[in-house]
């Protein structure tokens, strides 16, 4: 009876694994099961119908990279964040301290490999039929759009320092907090006088709310932003590079869009389950 018991427990657990290992389609030479499909709705929190079409996206996508032989290295990506720390006026060893402060640093470098690959990939399959935004669509835009260029002269914040990471924690989430081994001070700063640095965290960091904590000097630091006065618009020649980045990256995308609907058309897609 036993036996008989246990061969029954296998044979149904055999029978769930390749029910939901059952491949619901195929879109071209991909596969999607029951299981991918249970994963993107709970991930997610989507219906079916969006879940399937997510997948096929993703597909089309990743076919897309492999025909067009996309790759990305470890160099790429190096030389991706010595860019982004230039651009913050940062040198690299910094940059990274600071990135690792924030975030995990493994799905930091996994994030910028998704935006290589996106970006050699819209170059590849886009190259000479996107128009490139002329000056005049730059000054448009910039008009239109001042609001997103305005930053504070005037940063008034309380500063917090310690040689506890835990203890700044700890008054994240209650700045009632008192501790004899964190030293608070308000300070006021202007733009032109800081640090890299300082720059990327304040600039970054919203009125009432902290600062993510960061390693100087040999101790931990925090900003709690008080307020953020003066505030000017930047000149069209300090945000031109921007600008551009925003337009081309619009037009990618509404050129991606129409490229891959194309492809969803015209895909051998296979509808099993």
């Amino acid at each position: 009876m036993k036996k008989y018991i246990l061969s029954l427990l296998v044979t149904t657990t055999l029978s769930y694994a390749g029910l939901i290992n059952a491949i619901a389609l195929i879109i071209n030479d991909t596969p999607v099961t029951l299981y991918d499909i249970d994963v993107k709705m709970k991930n997610n929190n989507i219906t079916k119908q969006e879940a399937v079409n997510r997948l096929i996206d993703e597909a089309l996508y990743n076919q897309e990279l492999k025909n067009n032989n996309i790759n990305v290295d470890i160099f790429d990506i190096d030389n991706h964040i010595k860019k982004l720390a230039a651009k913050n006026k940062m040198n690299i060893l910094d940059f990274k301290s600071l990135v690792r402060q924030q975030r995990n640093y493994e799905i930091f470098t996994q994030q910028i490999k998704q935006t290589l690959l996106h970006k050699k990939l819209v170059a590849k399959i886009s190259r000479g039929k996107i128009k490139l935004a002329s000056e005049d669509d730059m000054k448009i835009y910039y008009e239109n759009n001042k609001a997103k260029y305005k930053i504070a002269d005037t940063i008034d914040t309380i500063a917090y320092i310690s040689k506890d990471k835990n203890l700044l924690n700890k008054i994240k989430n209650n700045p009632m907090m008192k501790s004899d081994k964190v030293m608070m001070q308000n300070l006021t700063f202007k733009q032109s006088e800081l640090t890299p640095q300082v720059k990327y965290i304040l600039n970054s960091t919203n009125e009432k709310d902290f600062s993510v904590i960061f390693a100087q000097n040999k101790n931990y630091n925090m900003f709690f932003v008080i307020d953020k006065k003066d505030i000017k618009v930047l000149k069209y020649d300090d945000v031109k590079d921007q600008i551009f980045s925003t337009l081309m990256k619009q037009r990618e995308q509404n050129y991606l869009k129409e490229y891959f609907e194309t492809l969803k058309i015209t895909a051998n897609i296979q509808i099993l389950k």
